[in-house]
Order: structure tokens, then sequence, then C-alpha cells
């Protein structure tokens, strides 16, 4: 089992073996309509003169694809699929699922963080399901294709003239505010750091809680540069009643233990 920041390596115990299919992306597509158990189809292996010959037979149901083009015909993908085997070569690959629960395709981890990473198996062979060439597959093909040629963009021709007039605008006011605050952030210059802590007690001796707005017309100061200051010694809420607010550390909070004593 996976420990946290480790891979659970219960398939490579096992000697899992397993198969790396590539198939048609209307096939996949099709699976994922699959009802009640998700039976999508039947594999079929046997031999011919020594020779392994697979193919996958698509579920009757599941082989009426959405309607394709303008004609809104129903279509039929290709039922009968045989696969085309390959050899995996010098490679090793290996096959991992990660999930959020912790289980991993009825693999069960006891990963302690967010996500259970296990290995399923070593890739023991390698193969390509194929439609088998028909009527319906090509029919398929062919509105795929002129959908695909079809231009992105069309013209349309209007009954009656656009009456809406969209005069440009020289500037958009957010541009003109974020330009007035550029300009005003480059006229203030880095003060004393001490200067700039003494104006920031004073400050907190008055209220409690500032954004950083007001700090900054307080201080007079760069955003960028109060703000390293202000980790320093405060504290930044960012949830509660006080949410987007900075207040002091407890530990420079002197002056409330001196409002205490003066009571």
């Amino acid at each position: 089992m996976s420990e946290k920041g480790e891979v659970d390596l219960t398939g490579a115990k096992q000697n899992t073996g397993v198969w790396l299919v590539k198939v048609p992306k209307y096939l996949s597509q099709q699976w994922a309509k699959a009802q009640g158990r998700g039976e999508v189809g039947k594999l079929r292996i046997s031999k011919n003169q020594g020779k392994a010959e697979v193919s996958f037979t698509l579920n009757e149901e599941l082989t009426v694809i959405d309607s394709v083009g303008d004609k809104g015909s129903q279509v039929h993908v290709p039922r009968e699929h045989p696969f085309t085997m390959q050899m995996v070569g010098g490679q090793t690959l290996a096959v991992f699922t990660e999930t959020s629960s912790g289980k991993a395709w009825g693999v069960v981890s006891t990963a302690c963080g967010p996500s259970g990473i296990a290995l399923e198996g070593v890739v023991v062979q390698r193969a390509e399901c194929r439609p088998a060439v028909s009527d319906s597959y090509m029919r398929l093909k062919r509105l795929q294709i002129e959908e695909s040629s079809k231009p992105m963009r069309l013209s349309q021709q209007l009954d009656k003239a656009v009456t809406t007039n969209y005069k440009p605008v020289a500037n958009h006011a957010y541009n003109v505010e974020y330009e007035r605050r550029k300009k005003e952030e480059g006229k203030r210059a880095r003060g004393d750091k001490q200067q700039v802590l003494d104006m920031l007690f004073s400050a907190f001796e008055k209220h409690q809680y500032y954004n950083i707005k007001d700090l900054v017309d307080i201080t007079k100061q760069p955003v960028t540069f109060l703000k390293e200051i202000l980790r320093d010694i405060g504290i930044y809420n960012i949830k509660g009643t006080h949410k987007n607010t900075w207040e002091l550390r407890p530990e420079y909070r002197h002056y409330q233990g001196e409002a205490e004593k003066s009571d």
C-alpha cells in the first residue's frame, strides 16, 4: 500500500500485464453513452495459423451517433473493429491511475494525501483498434469531412439597416483609472522605514483594522513597499467580519496594554 508521497505497487507485485489500445475518437464517445453496467461490446481473441486475431464488436444500441451536418439524419458507426497488433519493442510502458478518493480501478490505496497513485500494470501488448470499412463508416467520414470544411464565419444578409451606432471611445474608463493610479504610484518615493513604522503604529492606535488603500493614503508610500513592512508587523485577514484588512500582530499591540492600565 502507498503512503503519502509514494506509489501503490500492488500491480507490479502481482505481475499484472495490461494492453495499450488506441481507439477512434467516435468509439470512445459512444462508450461514454453506455447505460446500466456499462457494457459496450465484446472482445474476441482467436488464433489463425498460430497468429492471434483480435476484434471488437460494438453493442447494437451504441451504434447510433448524434446527427451530423445539416441533414439531421441518423448516422450509424460500424460495429466491427479488428485490432492491428503491435510489438512493445524495447520500451517499458506502465499504466498509473490517480484518484482523489484513493481508489483506482478497484485497487485500494491508503494514500494520506489528497490523491492516491497506483501502478495498474506493465504494458505487455500494444494494438490499434480500427473500424472495418463499410458503407456506414464511409458515410460517417464523409459527413465529418463536410462538417469540418465549413467556414467558421459566414456572411449574412440583413433585412434592414443597423440603427444602433457604436461610437469609438478614445480610452476606456478603467484604462484611465489604471494610468492615473500608475502615475500616482510612480510619484511616491520610499520613505525611511522607521518613519513609516511610526506612522503605522500611530494609525493602529486609533483603529484596529485598515485596508491597504487607507494605509497608502496615510503613509503616502508605494503599495509594494508598504506591504513588505506590513508583513513584518501585521496580519492580513482573508476571511471573517474584517476580511481584506490588516491588523497588528499581538506582540506589537502595546497600546492595548497601556489603555488597560490607564483605565
